[in-house]
């Protein structure tokens, strides 16, 4: 009887990225949808504010406004008003408010992050497929997708949060998905980018490589485009050591700056499956 179990391992190389849109490719700083969270809840008479609508960034965005409910001093603020807590109805009718508001606010939020469409064409021009997903629904990506193409970045697949049954990250579908799509076979072949923690769980539990980004992350706290440029040296800084911090701690193999990072990864990464090494 043998005492020894063997099993395959992969040496091949990356045949896939899969990024995440807002923070990642687009919307620096992740506004777009925070300041529709904000007025979606002040149309229904209740303040919170850009930070507080944050807090559940990466979810599907029904699944974000419910999570929003559930923090204990939305929820009493709400209650302030109401007279009662906020329940799945309420959900569902701020849900209802959200989908027109962030389509009609999304077109000034689709400008490419710097270096995107060229390291991306760099990238596909070596065989590595992109991908894509998002808390977004259909119609929001196929915005930001015709937007994008008109800047140069055209991702190979593309998956919203209500395209798989299970669509709420860091659940793993929507890459499951992705790579049905390109025809990808391998999970250990994949890199997974993203701004926020939802993201890098998102790649954890799909068992691919994650990546974490941090300079136009959600967690910069930036309110405003403007806002955002205007940051001093030391407050850039200050502000991107706080949320490397927090996607280092959510898990991430790699932490980087931002996408234009992403070709040293990918050798490095290439290197480590060479070896053996899973992610």
């Amino acid at each position: 009887m043998s005492h020894f179990v063997y099993s395959r391992s992969y040496r091949g190389p990356v045949k896939a990225l899969i990024l995440d849109w807002s923070g990642t490719t687009a919307d620096a700083w992740v506004v777009a949808p925070a300041v529709v969270f904000v007025d979606v809840f002040a149309k229904h008479g209740v303040t919170i504010t850009m930070a507080e609508a944050r807090g559940p960034m990466g979810l599907r965005k029904d699944l974000h406004i419910k999570a929003l409910t559930e923090v204990p001093t939305i929820a009493e603020r709400w209650k302030s008003v109401h007279g009662s807590l906020p329940g799945q109805p309420e959900v569902d009718a701020m849900f209802a408010d959200f989908v027109p508001m962030q389509l009609a606010c999304l077109h000034k939020y689709t400008d490419l992050l710097p270096g995107v469409a060229e390291v991306v064409s760099r990238v596909q021009a070596t065989g590595v497929k992109i991908g894509s997903t998002t808390g977004f629904t259909r119609p929001m990506v196929d915005i930001l997708e015709e937007e994008a193409a008109k800047q140069g970045y055209r991702p190979d697949a593309s998956v919203a949060g209500d395209e798989v049954a299970h669509g709420a990250r860091p659940a793993p579908h929507m890459v499951y998905k992705n790579l049905d799509l390109l025809g990808i076979d391998t999970i250990a072949s994949v890199i997974k980018v993203d701004d926020t923690v939802s993201g890098v769980g998102e790649a954890l539990n799909a068992g691919c490589w994650g990546v974490g980004l941090v300079r136009y992350s959600n967690y910069m706290d930036v309110d405003t485009p403007e806002e955002g440029r205007a940051l001093s040296p030391k407050e850039l800084e200050r502000r991107m050591a706080i949320t490397r911090d927090i996607l280092e701690r959510a898990g991430a193999h790699y932490v980087i700056d931002d996408l234009r990072d992403i070709e040293p990864v990918i050798e490095d990464v290439n290197a480590r499956l060479a070896r053996g090494e899973r992610p």
